[in-house]
């Protein structure tokens, strides 16, 4: 089944990567993505080339990540860092890829533009697969949402309001301090209300991170190649690791799956194991 993106979306959000989706009955509402967190900054040798050995392993439908995929910051070496992110990329053309803008990606308009080369999207866009809608937002340059996502947000999901199962995704989470003091009242959180998004998704801090808010999930991914930070302990949130989603109608299953050794553990868990200040299942 082909993905469909609504008709505001350029053409440039066709595939960076030309292999068929998944084999399954077209009639059927399942189907599995994963999500991979975080390359840079100071990306981890090795790291990110397991994640997504691991992620391949898994033989999802699409993989959609949360930006910094390049060091970047530097409009004279980024041609070079995204060649050899193609090159490590090379073995899973098979999959589609869904890049989100960090950081680490987009800070000029050169950067931009080459993000958009190289990539094959845009810097924000949505798109469908079966009863569910994905938006991609685009915050590189601000830790606001700027008012132009927001429109592009009300815009795309008002355009895409039949889909039954609605995820918004963003590198930087601009909604981090307002959902921790669970304040519901700032634009974004509004319009996934209003919209029935059922999950908010982010990276930029490298460690993994749970809310609830209103019926909406809001997670923090942990990172997949990006330096670990301050405790660098797994019960605090700071491990790699990649992500596995699996929808059954509406259904959805989240398994956070930390990378195997020398990287990581192998454990699994799910979102309601976590919270915002790490792991609150203890025999996890």
């Amino acid at each position: 089944m082909a993905i469909r993106f609504p008709s505001n979306i350029a053409i440039s959000v066709l595939l960076l990567f030309g292999g068929a989706l998944g084999a399954y009955n077209a009639s059927s509402n399942d189907f599995r993505f994963a999500i991979l967190g975080d390359r840079t900054g100071e990306a981890q040798p090795g790291v990110y080339e397991e994640a997504w050995h691991e992620t391949d392993a898994d033989h999802p439908d699409f993989v959609i990540t949360t930006g910094d995929t390049i060091q970047g910051e530097n409009d004279l070496t980024m041609d070079k860092e995204w060649q050899r992110v193609l090159q490590l990329l090379a073995p899973y053309r098979k999959y589609r890829i869904f890049f989100i803008p960090g950081n680490h990606d987009v800070w000029s308009i050169a950067s931009a533009q080459a993000f958009e080369k190289y990539t094959k999207r845009p810097l924000h866009y949505g798109f469908n697969f079966k009863q569910a809608h994905f938006v991609v937002l685009d915050d590189s340059r601000s830790d606001q949402l700027p008012a132009e996502e927001l429109a592009f947000l009300r815009n795309d999901l008002e355009a895409n309001k039949r889909q039954s199962l609605k995820f918004v995704f963003s590198h930087r989470p601009t909604w981090l301090i307002q959902v921790v003091f669970s304040n519901p009242n700032f634009p974004l959180h509004q319009l996934a209300k209003r919209y029935g998004v059922k999950y908010v998704i982010a990276g930029h801090l490298h460690q993994m991170q749970h809310y609830e808010l209103d019926g909406i999930t809001y997670l923090l991914l942990a990172s997949s190649g990006g330096h670990l930070r301050d405790s660098k302990q797994y019960k605090d949130g700071w491990f790699f690791q990649h992500t596995l989603v699996t929808v059954h109608d509406q259904s959805v299953d989240f398994r956070i799956k930390e990378l195997a050794p020398p990287f990581g553990q192998g454990r699994i868990t799910r979102p309601a194991d976590w919270g915002p200040s790490g792991l609150e299942n203890s025999s996890k």
